[in-house]
């Protein structure tokens, strides 16, 4: 099956990456146009099913194209997990030029550690210096009350 990756955007389905990421644990059911807003603003590599042409993956960047990196939504459809397609999106990210003079690329996982291990990434022992905060779920959900 002929899969390639791309970060150009002419090569987006907004619709299929909407579909993706919406079904996921971080994301469920977010709103199309915070996704769309989201690509806007992000560097992010699709993979493409060439023989369908369907979107069955993606990889995002969000960054300041100079020092800071945050890798994020990387997930792969589930017909076509176990293939190295989440690998091979990241490492086109990594390769993007204007991702060449990044200092610092942190990510946020659950459930995925040995993929990122295989990209130097290393949890973060007793952080003391990272913090976070979530924004109420009814601002970027569909359907929240």
């Amino acid at each position: 099956m002929p899969i390639t990756s791309s970060t150009d955007p002419a090569r987006h389905d907004l619709d299929a990456i909407h579909r993706i990421v919406a079904g996921t644990y971080w994301s469920p059911n977010i709103r199309r146009n915070l996704v769309e807003k989201a690509l806007r603003n992000s560097i992010t590599a699709v993979a493409i099913d060439e023989s369908t042409g369907a979107t069955v993956g993606i990889a995002r960047v969000v960054t300041d194209r100079a020092t800071f990196a945050w890798l994020c939504d990387v997930v792969v459809l589930d017909p076509w997990r176990g293939q190295g397609f989440s690998r091979r999106l990241i490492e086109e990210l990594e390769r993007h030029p204007s991702l060449q003079t990044v200092r610092r690329w942190c990510l946020a996982t659950r459930d995925a550690e040995g993929l990122y291990e295989k990209f130097g990434y290393r949890r973060i022992p007793h952080e003391r210096t990272w913090m976070e905060k979530q924004g109420p779920k009814e601002r970027w959900q569909t359907g929240s009350a």
